[in-house]
């Protein structure tokens, strides 16, 4: 915008009836529109209690591993931001690399920073992609085995640990703080009471296609692709037990209403 020019008048959608919040993004590479829209919960019928809880513990290589009272487990694969992450890493590197050996301001300059600029746009998209849908498959987890509680281990002070540069730029690359407000947002909509298969190993989503068989890629159509066998056991590592103990093996927790 600027002083002297004119405002920018945007066309009204049919459905925008109410007062909702709008605000122009810049994304590194061009303007968005972001529309807050606040759902009604008005019509929700008030759920019985369940006295069931489940515990989720964050990480890098398994997104979330979550347990409930009962013993039921899901364990759901990070492998895929990983691999996204490192493979823009090392892109970020090879364009940085070709514009330390360009004049600053030149047009090659200028014309790899847009590049630069391209390729993280889409290296987010995709990351923020399977983050929800990592994320979903937690939720439907605790809406199937009609969980009412979720506490989510807070992983800080792992991540404040030195452990070489290596390994410092995986964790900075950790956004676990996501992960916990994809949980937040996702758990305060509605239960479906539903009992589903226990233990199963789930990929949030499909990167490429692999011949390993504990990928999870089958040939038969019968199967959904994304699943893959797991022993029907809670992880060791999870915050499993009694409600009054369950936030124990984590030091910092948070309640999230399912």
């Amino acid at each position: 915008m600027g002083r002297g020019r004119p405002s920018l008048i945007l066309p009204k959608p049919g459905w925008l009836t109410e007062k909702h919040a709008c605000k122009i993004v810049w994304n590194g590479l061009h303007n968005e529109l972001h529309v807050s829209i606040a759902e009604d919960h008005e019509d929700q019928l008030p759920l019985e209690p369940t006295n069931k809880h489940a515990t989720v513990d964050l990480g890098q290589i398994h997104q979330a591993a979550v347990a409930t009272n009962d013993g039921d487990a899901l364990i759901v694969s990070g492998r895929g931001i990983r691999s996204l992450k490192r493979h823009h890493s090392q892109q970020l590197g090879e364009i940085a690399r070709k514009r330390s050996r360009c004049t600053k301001g030149s047009r090659r300059w200028r014309k790899l920073g847009r590049a630069r600029a391209k390729l993280t746009l889409h290296y987010e998209r995709r990351v923020r992609d399977l983050r929800h849908k990592g994320t979903r498959q937690v939720v439907d987890f605790c809406k199937e085995h009609e969980v009412e509680s979720v506490f989510v281990g807070n992983p800080d002070g792992v991540r404040r640990k030195n452990s070489g540069r290596h390994h410092n730029q995986r964790m900075s690359q950790w956004e676990y703080g996501r992960d916990i407000d994809y949980l937040q947002q996702k758990s305060e909509q509605d239960r479906i009471v539903h009992c589903g298969p226990h233990g199963p190993y789930l990929r949030p989503g499909r990167l490429r296609r692999s011949s390993r068989p504990d990928t999870g890629h089958r040939t038969d159509s019968s199967v959904r692709p994304c699943l893959a066998k797991a022993r029907n056991q809670a992880p060791q590592d999870v915050c499993a037990g009694s409600l009054e103990h369950a936030h124990e093996p984590c030091y910092s927790t948070r309640s999230l209403p399912a």
